[in-house]
This record gives C-alpha cells, structure tokens and sequence, in this order.
C-alpha cells in the first residue's frame, strides 16, 4: 500500500499465500490522502475505529494512534502487519470495543462498520472523549454510507457532510458541536439489547438473551439459530462441547441447560459477541462450567479434547462472500474433536457444506433441513 507517509506491505490474517483479496481498500487510500491533503494536526491523540486489517494505523504508526477494533482477527492482523513494517511494539495502542476508550480525543478516524448497531454504541462511548476541536473523518465504500449513517454521526456528535466519491469510497466529515450547558444526562446507550426468546424452541423458551451492539441478529432470534435450537444433539454426563462463532450464545447455553454436566466452550473472533454469550449464559443462571474465549475459531485448543462442535459458519468477511472462514472452522474442528466427536452444522442449502464436510470428514449426514436451511454432522473417524 502507497501512503503519503510511504509504502507498506500488509496482509490478512491469518496470512494464506492463495488468498486475492487485499489488506486495504480505496476508503484506507483516500482518508490517509485527505489526511496529508489537508495537513490535518496528528499531534495529539489519535484513534482508529474499526480498522479493518491494520492498514490505517500501520500507516499512521509515528504518530502513536490506538485503534478500537470488534476483531480478534483485525488485531491480529494489525501486529502483524506492525512487525513486518519494523514498527516498535507499543507505538500502537490496541484496544477492544470492550474497552473503555481514551479520555481525550483529537482526531478521530472511523471506517463505517456494516452493523449501524456497532456504529451507534462506538459513537455513543467515544462522545465524552470528543471535545470541540477535535477532527472526526469517516470513510467507508458509497454502498455502505447511508442517510441512517450520516444521521447518526449527526446526532451523537455533530453537524455532518460528506465528500465526493472516489474509486467508489466516500468520507464523512463532522464536527462535534458541544452544547454550552453540561447536558444532565448523556444520550442513553440501548446497548447491550436484551429480550426473551419465544415459546416453542425447546430449553431456551423464554430464556433471557444478551446481545452487545453488531452482533449478528442483535435484535432477535435468527432463523437459522432457532432452526438448529429445533435440532440439537441430545448429550448427557461431563461432555465438552464447543460453541464455535457462538455469537450471543443461545446454542450453547441451550446444551448447558439440557446436560448440567457439560462444559461448554464458547468462542467467536468477536469481542462483542463473547462479550454477549457471557452476559446470556450468566443471565439465565445456568449451572455448570462454562470458557468464554476470543480467537480464531479452535485454534489453541488441543487436539482430541472436544467431544461436539455447533457451528453456524459465516459466509461473509465485511463485503466479500467467502467460504474461507467455513473451511478453517470445519479444519479447526476436526483437530479439536476426539474420535468419534461430532461436528454439527446450520447452514443455507445453496452453501454446499456437505461436500465440504464429506471431504474433510470422509462423511456428512443430513439431520434435518427445511426449503432454506439443513443441518449436517459430520462424525471424526
């Protein structure tokens, strides 16, 4: 990547050599231009929310930013990336959205995430480290940038235009505008959303669900989920199942309900969805033991030491369709199972899974499917 502040070679994570899809986009070129451009002051304190690969504080490393980021897989990235440009480690100070943020705010650089969600519940938690001269840029592709986008940095924040396109991205520019009276009382946060499940969906009918902002389905029981809550393996005594990409965990808390003797480990790339599956599994007072982790699906857990995995991959990475992410769950789960483990499946039909999970596996059995949706297990020989 091409900067004002000189060239860098950055890659995904995890890195895979076939991979085609670059680790910056047109929206990292244009606001690291503007930034030059416009001899914009990076003196003070400077963050990046929801850098997707590292790109834009990689670039801004000299200047000390932190970056705010929902990914386990971005900050990964971002380290990389850091250590392949020689950059110190600490120059960039990496935070979560679960985080508090920096007490002050000079410059605030923000690539529009797809859940507006994420983007209000950001917003509303960085607005008291915002202050009048601070320089708030946006930047996102047009597709991305709606009315609702613009109204939202307009209400948390202040006034709010945007730019031209250019190569198909866009940026928003605001300027916080602080009221002359101390509000008595800041813009309520509705994040974390709660709501209980409805009848007709087994053990977690009724149940309390705890979802933190852009988690998928925040808002509601997905069809897919309540599909596979219709489906799930009957387990009994001290079993080890994985909720992988467990989101706000109602499947796992489902299996912990039905079998008190299980361990139940749940796992997302997500800081807000483990962050969502602790507060549904606590709410509920469910007995039991239970691991909340963040990463890169199975991976670090040891091999032969789990006896299920339910799984509801992901077929997208931000705008891009892709089954990479399926595959490296699939491949991750296989290690982590013991013989005989099961790997079970929610997917759409059009996804193919079975094909993929007959190659990894040697088999694929269909439990039970709909016109949209199948479940598939796959057993380890």
């Amino acid at each position: 990547m091409t900067t004002p502040w000189g060239e860098f070679a950055l890659a995904r994570f995890p890195e895979d050599p076939r991979e085609k899809l670059r680790a910056w986009d047109a929206c990292d070129e244009y606001l690291l231009r503007h930034l030059a451009d416009e001899k914009i002051p990076l003196s003070g304190t400077v963050v990046v929310v929801g850098d997707r690969w590292g790109a834009l504080v990689t670039a801004l490393a000299a200047h000390r930013p932190a970056q705010i980021t929902d990914s386990f897989l971005a900050q990964e990235a971002t380290r990389a990336n850091l250590a392949r440009g020689g950059v110190e480690t600490g120059a960039v100070r990496l935070l979560t959205t679960q985080d508090p943020p920096p007490s002050r705010i000079d410059v605030l650089l923000v690539r529009v995430p797809r859940s507006l969600s994420l983007l209000e519940d950001q917003l509303l938690r960085l607005a008291p480290s915002v202050h009048e001269g601070t320089v708030v840029v946006g930047t996102g592709m047009t597709k991305e940038i709606h009315t609702s986008t613009l109204k939202l940095f307009e209400r948390i924040l202040g006034p709010t235009r945007t730019s031209l396109a250019e190569k198909k991205a866009r940026l928003i520019f605001c300027t916080p505008e602080l009221s002359p009276e101390p509000s008595p009382e800041p813009p309520a946060n509705p994040w974390p959303y709660r709501y209980d499940l409805p009848d007709g969906i087994g053990v977690v009918s009724g149940r309390t669900v705890v979802n933190h902002a852009g988690v998928f389905c925040a808002d509601r029981l997905d069809v897919g989920t309540r599909f596979l809550l219709q489906h799930l393996p009957d387990t009994k005594g001290p079993r080890r199942i994985a909720d992988l990409g467990c989101g706000n965990g109602v499947v796992g808390t489902a299996m912990a309900l039905a079998n008190p003797e299980a361990e139940v480990l749940f796992v997302d790339e997500s800081f807000q969805a483990v962050a969502s599956a602790e507060a549904t599994f606590k709410a509920n007072g469910v007995p039991g033991h239970a691991e909340f982790r963040v990463g890169d699906g199975l991976t670090g857990v040891p091999a032969g030491s789990v006896d299920l995995v339910l799984n509801n991959p992901p077929f997208h990475s931000h705008q891009a369709t892709t089954d990479a992410t399926a595959w490296r769950m699939f491949t991750g789960a296989r290690r982590a199972l013991r013989p005989g483990g099961e790997l079970w499946v929610i997917g759409n039909r059009h996804l193919g899974y079975h094909l993929k999970l007959r190659r990894l596996f040697g088999n694929s059995q269909l439990v039970a499917s709909d016109p949209k949706f199948v479940v598939l297990k796959a057993v380890k020989r």
